[in-house]
């Protein structure tokens, strides 16, 4: 199963939409929606993406998630019921990130202080270092705890964990989101090195 690049086409500008339960403590923002996630709609749905895996092996989900064709209610549910949600920094899909006028991303920074001001979470991830640079003109920012935080959340800028991102893995990412998860207060249930250890008895 899959799409078609006919179908890929025909999404180019939809939004989708936020995954948000009534009481979000840990709050994920990618930079926009691919194609991929467009058609799917569902958030980092292209396979190879290493948000899921992170999220699994940080303990942030039940099993690993399977975006590809759309998030299931169950496992939409398990991630709301957890305090955790997802958003993006600009609701429209492109191609590319890079397709994304500064102006968009400006605009897209000034709706998310915003939204974060009524949903009041306690951590925000930022998974995009050069989208966040241009978005709140900070051309130095670099990676980690951000001074400042956005609208009352601390915020914690880590890499874009899209497949083609070769300076980051699933490994280093599932280590920022098991922090991120320790500051906002949700139990996890695993740690990376937990899950490290299952898999080599497993195997032995």
């Amino acid at each position: 199963m899959g799409f078609t690049r006919a179908e890929l086409e025909a999404v180019r500008g939809r939004s989708v939409p936020d995954l948000l339960g009534d009481d979000v403590r840990l709050l994920f923002v990618g930079i926009n929606p691919g194609l991929w996630t467009a058609a799917a709609q569902a958030h980092f749905a292209k396979r190879g993406n290493r948000f899921y895996p992170a999220m699994y092996l940080a303990g942030l989900s039940q099993r690993q998630i399977d975006a590809s064709e759309g998030m299931t209610p169950e496992d939409a549910n398990d991630l709301r019921d957890r305090g955790v949600g997802i958003s993006n920094l600009v609701n429209k899909a492109t191609a590319r990130a890079d397709e994304l006028t500064t102006p968009e991303l400006e605009e897209g920074a000034a709706q998310l202080g915003a939204k974060v001001g009524l949903l009041r979470p306690r951590v925000i991830v930022m998974l995009g270092l050069t989208a966040y640079r241009a978005a709140f003109a900070r051309p130095r920012a670099t990676m980690g705890w951000q001074s400042g935080g956005l609208a009352g959340a601390d915020l914690l800028l880590a890499g874009n964990p899209s497949g083609l991102n070769a300076h980051q893995s699933t490994t280093s990412l599932a280590a920022a989101f098991g922090v991120a998860a320790d500051r906002a207060g949700i139990s996890r249930l695993r740690t990376p090195e937990s899950a490290s250890r299952d898999q080599q008895t497993a195997s032995d």
